[in-house]
């Protein structure tokens, strides 16, 4: 009987996957290729490439983001070009698609099986409205979260290994992104309730000190793992005697950073919520109305309650977490779109599941249309680099993309390779280095091209004023490229140019 079940099952599987991997390529078919998808991702790929050459992250090239998004990019960053930008869409789009088969699963360990697969293709749809249509970092780890989360709600019994891989994994997606400590703590809290529950619920007169101590050393293992790769990390870069250079990127220079205008993150918060409100509205009409004929009532209601605080411990992280860019909503989407299960489950809750999901697709399509319009396109691109040229002399990207370090090849002058780092107004006092100390050091070191785009909100005036008096002096206007809605100029150096700082992308 177990066996003709799981060969009725076999086919719901497969024709699920196929579905999900579907979407997930139709969903970003529009960008595939495309090396210019999102400021964050075009760094991160740059950082990659810098690291196959040698480059030290936090010490040769800054950032305040974890290690691990680096050492993921440093894969297809070893790659030539072109085939590294295809290999990293590639990689994410692996695990939006994976990630959204976990929803699927999750949804069938909640009771809501026949709204799985549509709670998947929810989340593939959803992503890609909020800039999750190529490898921004909650692409990668929500895969980690997913895996951790059903390892949790599916245990038979009280098996402790499920539990300790799940923190390894939280502690992985820690490795990529700070942020998701919280989703972490709510999972490893909720680990040790269920382990004290069920050490109550043995047949012991008495629960006593010695099992009270077992539950808390297992909960410490717990968190041990948790951060296991956070303590690898810095060990490593103890050893590397760089370990002031990782806690202050890592965890001292957030606090240094100022805040935007109200107005910009208000206006940031109104757009996150305009993007999650249908799909948070599905899943609390999940909650609101879903039945669960399939499985035993104590199980699915265990499940439901865990995916609910799981929910609220992502909107909670996202609440603490302005500015509220778009991406920012990503792992809020996890948890709501597999709770949406419990909609679109039923009969009626599906019709307007389905069309709310449709909606969200056009939305998101139309949104990467006019991204690509914004941003600009692969040829366009293609043409910057061109204007940049492959020459001996070393690049100071100014503002637009850091993608034109790796395209190139041309060495850098600064380790500050994410443009906006010098000459944001947010960022004052909170990179390490004077911002306008650090642009005259970028000139000592004379560039052999300098590119820059056009002046943008919450840019420092006096930091364009003095890059733009030493382009005047020292440089000429070389071209000027159209890159989506803005023209990117390129600058030559009129004499020829020094040697540069050592940090290359070849």
């Amino acid at each position: 009987m177990a066996e003709l079940s799981a060969t009725k099952r076999a086919p719901t599987m497969v024709y699920r996957l196929a579905i999900l991997v579907a979407v997930a390529i139709a969903t970003r078919l529009i960008t595939l290729g495309n090396p210019i998808l999102y400021t964050d991702e075009e760094f991160y790929f740059a950082a990659g490439r810098a690291m196959i050459d040698g480059a030290l992250p936090f010490v040769d090239i800054w950032d305040r983001k974890p290690i691990g998004v680096f050492l993921l990019y440093a894969v297809p960053g070893a790659l030539p070009f072109a085939a590294g930008i295809w290999l990293y869409q590639a990689m994410a789009l692996a695990c939006a698609a994976a990630t959204a088969v976990i929803v699927a699963r999750l949804a069938d360990v909640a009771g809501w099986t026949r709204g799985g697969t549509l709670a998947g293709i929810a989340y593939l749809v959803w992503i890609t409205i909020a800039g999750g249509q190529g490898g921004q970092a909650p692409v990668f780890y929500n895969l980690a979260m997913a895996l951790a989360v059903w390892l949790i709600v599916d245990r038979r019994g009280a098996m402790f290994w499920r539990g300790a891989v799940a923190m390894l994994l939280v502690g992985l997606a820690i490795q990529i992104k700070y942020t998701v400590a919280l989703e972490g703590m709510y999972l490893g809290l909720w680990l040790m309730l269920d382990d004290w529950r069920r050490t109550r619920e043995t047949p012991v007169p008495k629960i006593g000190v010695r099992k009270i101590g077992a539950v808390l050393g297992r909960g410490a293992v717990l968190a041990g793992l948790a951060v296991l790769p956070t303590i690898v990390a810095v060990a490593v870069y103890a050893h590397l005697g760089a370990l002031a250079a990782f806690t202050f990127a890592n965890f001292e220079s957030i606090f240094g950073r100022k805040a935007d205008p109200i107005a910009a993150e208000l206006a940031n918060l109104a757009k996150a919520a305009v993007i999650l409100f249908p799909l948070l509205a599905m899943a609390a009409a999940g909650l609101a109305t879903a039945k669960s004929p399939t499985a035993p009532a104590e199980r699915i209601a265990g499940s439901r309650i865990f995916l609910t605080g799981w929910l609220l411990a992502a909107l909670l992280a996202f609440a603490l977490l302005p500015p509220w860019t778009d991406h920012y909503t990503l792992p809020v989407m996890l948890p709501a779109s597999v709770i949406a299960a419990g909609l679109l489950a039923r009969p009626r809750g599906r019709v307007v599941g389905i069309v709310l999901i449709l909606i969200a697709a056009v939305a998101g399509q139309a949104s990467l249309v006019i991204d690509r319009q914004r941003r600009g396109t692969p040829a366009q691109f293609a043409a910057l680099v061109r204007a940049v040229d492959r020459g001996p002399g070393c690049l100071y990207v100014y503002s637009s993309s850091s993608m034109v370090y790796p395209a190139t090849g041309r060495c850098a002058v600064s380790r500050y390779v994410f443009p906006s780092h010098l000459t944001r107004t947010r960022e004052t006092g909170a990179i390490g280095v004077d911002q306008g100390a650090e642009l005259a050091r970028v000139f000592a070191r004379a560039p052999e091209i300098v590119v820059m785009g056009p002046a943008y909100d919450g840019e420092r005036p006096d930091i364009r004023a003095a890059a733009v008096a030493r382009l005047a002096r020292d440089y000429r206007l070389a071209a000027q490229v159209p890159l989506g809605r803005k023209r990117v100029a390129v600058y030559r150096r009129r004499t020829p140019s020094t040697p540069g700082y050592r940090l290359r992308f070849d």
